[in-house]
């Protein structure tokens, strides 16, 4: 260890540790507080399938309708089960894995294989030379340029939000985590919950046919898919593709700056927070992964030295969606009209630059006057 190395080295030692000692008196669950807030979330989700069972009486448009709040229920369990894998739900490991299991059936996906991917993604969130696991695919301005023509058209398929939060997001979910053909075959308990998931799908659905109502049950599911799927790839998003969100190299990466600065505090109304289990206090979450979701607006509350996290509204949140390269020179995300009008000022004689530099500055002033 170099001089000039080993005071860094302790001072990060030492805020590590001041975060640790902040969080720790709200880690751990409430086993009784956790089953009460599961059996009203299931209650209330077998009676929205019902009630979307139902409005298959009244006609199609009554159980697209009926499925959009029941589907934010969904979504709900699914982050009850998010906690699960986090082990912040229940005290028991095994109680946690079983109920973790049958909620993410529910939203299709096999439980271990998205822990592992999920618990990645905490461990390396916001670091540049750590991306892949369990977060949206972001490319830097860089590496954007250096592919070719396909792969830019490729990619910006892939970040554009009606495809990104809708129908890729779906498809996900749906499809390929039937065969997640990149994970590792070396990932046996990942891979056994695959199997597992499937044939707890395939059984719902022969049932289903057993009983002459597979058509019925195949249009509920994919009515709560599509819109669970889409409220869920929005939330995912904004959690950390945000104006003045943190990414860092590998040397520079910080696992509780990352958290505090990179993951974002999102400001729900009421109905909102509860359908989503507050998990858009998420730089609190990713702070310690072990407080349960019901703590987590406690733990905000309470702590001055997590409000400089970056508060997003509804309306910014939407804004965000069209953020889409990493700036490394600039430090944030800049959408692709900005990368374009970066490239074009770039390649105008200097003189030319200079004045369309002058130009937009001009206009962004009269936009603020505004």
């Amino acid at each position: 260890m170099s001089g000039a190395g080993a005071p860094a080295e302790a001072k990060d030692r030492a805020a590590a540790q001041a975060w640790r000692t902040l969080l720790a008196p709200y880690e751990g669950p409430d086993t009784g507080r956790s089953l009460r807030q599961l059996a009203v979330t299931a209650v209330l989700y077998a009676a929205g399938w019902a009630a979307m069972w139902r409005s298959f009486d009244v006609g199609l448009w009554l159980v697209l309708l009926v499925g959009l709040p029941v589907s934010g229920l969904m979504v709900r369990l699914f982050i009850l089960q998010h906690d699960c894998g986090h082990g912040s739900y229940f005290r028991s490991q095994r109680a946690a894995d079983i109920t973790g299991h049958v909620l993410a059936v529910l939203a299709m996906t096999p439980y271990h294989y998205w822990r592992t991917n999920h618990a990645k993604h905490h461990a390396h969130s916001g670091n540049l030379d750590r991306r892949g696991f369990g977060d949206i695919g972001t490319l830097t301005t860089k590496e954007f340029e250096a592919l070719g023509a396909g792969g830019r058209l490729g990619y910006r398929l892939l970040r554009n939000p009606l495809l990104l939060i809708g129908l890729l997001t779906t498809v996900h979910f749906i499809v390929v985590q039937r065969w997640p053909w990149r994970m590792p075959r070396t990932w046996r308990r990942e891979w056994r919950s695959v199997w597992w998931t499937n044939a707890a799908l395939a059984a719902v659905l022969a049932g289903a046919w057993w009983v002459g109502e597979l058509g019925r049950v195949l249009v509920i599911q994919g009515v709560l898919m599509a819109w669970g799927c889409s409220f869920a790839g929005w939330l995912t998003h904004v959690q950390h593709q945000f104006e003045g969100a943190y990414w860092e190299r590998g040397a520079e990466w910080d696992y509780f700056e990352a958290g505090l600065r990179g993951s974002s505090w999102l400001a729900l109304p009421r109905p909102l927070q509860w359908l989503t289990a507050s998990i858009g206090l998420h730089h609190v979450h990713h702070l310690s992964s072990r407080i349960p979701n019901y703590r987590l607006q406690q733990c905000h509350d309470e702590n001055p030295e997590l409000w400089s996290a970056h508060r997003i509204t509804l309306r910014e949140a939407l804004r965000s969606l069209w953020l889409a390269l990493w700036d490394e020179d600039a430090g944030r995300l800049i959408s692709f009209g900005e990368y374009r009008r970066r490239t074009r000022t770039a390649a105008l004689p200097v003189g030319a630059a200079a004045d369309a530099a002058c130009d937009h500055g001009s206009a962004e002033a009269v936009k603020q006057a505004a």
